[in-house]
């Protein structure tokens, strides 16, 4: 009984850290975004690691600026990836995949259109994500109706109107 208890209190102070650490990074969000203000209004950055030249946004703190406007949603999109609990959680990686390309275009400082080339990357992704959810989907469905996979396939092989496609996607 006390091996029980030990596992327990161990999983539970796990999760406590985990969802503590989680809950720390989301609040803390507006202060990482907002640390582009802390970096120079100038178009050259020296530390001594590095220098930073910006030169498509012409100043270093606008650069930035742009860069977390990527980073903090991509961010936040990640964090619900990983702690979704939900069937249609793949679906996330849609946006998300959107969010680090427009991050990767900013970073370039060669893109000149960074809102709108990116749905044309996410292509391939979409091409994926969206059929295999849907195909969770059904088969959560299958288990919840009872029906086996011979009858969905018949289902699948009747013509049907748009229409009618479209109202068996809410039943």
């Amino acid at each position: 009984m006390d091996k029980q208890n030990n596992k327990l209190t161990k999983r539970t102070s796990s999760s406590l850290v985990g969802g503590s650490i989680i809950a720390l990074l989301i609040a803390a969000t507006p202060y990482i975004f907002y640390s582009y203000e802390s970096f120079p209004e100038t178009k050259v950055w020296e530390t001594f690691l590095f220098t930073y030249e910006a030169n498509w946004y012409q100043k270093v703190y606008v650069s930035v600026w742009t860069m977390m406007g990527k980073f903090i949603p991509f961010l936040l999109m990640i964090v619900w990836f990983f702690t979704c609990k939900h069937w249609w959680y793949h679906v996330i990686l849609i946006p998300s995949g959107m969010f680090a390309f427009q991050l990767f275009s900013v970073i370039n400082d060669d893109a000149s259109f960074v809102d709108e080339i990116e749905i044309w990357w996410l292509l391939p992704i979409m091409l994926v994500v969206i059929p295999m959810v849907y195909l969770i989907r059904a088969k959560l469905f299958q288990k919840i109706r009872g029906e086996d996979l011979a009858s969905f396939e018949k289902e699948l092989m009747e013509k049907k109107t748009f229409w009618q496609q479209f109202k068996d996607l809410f039943r």
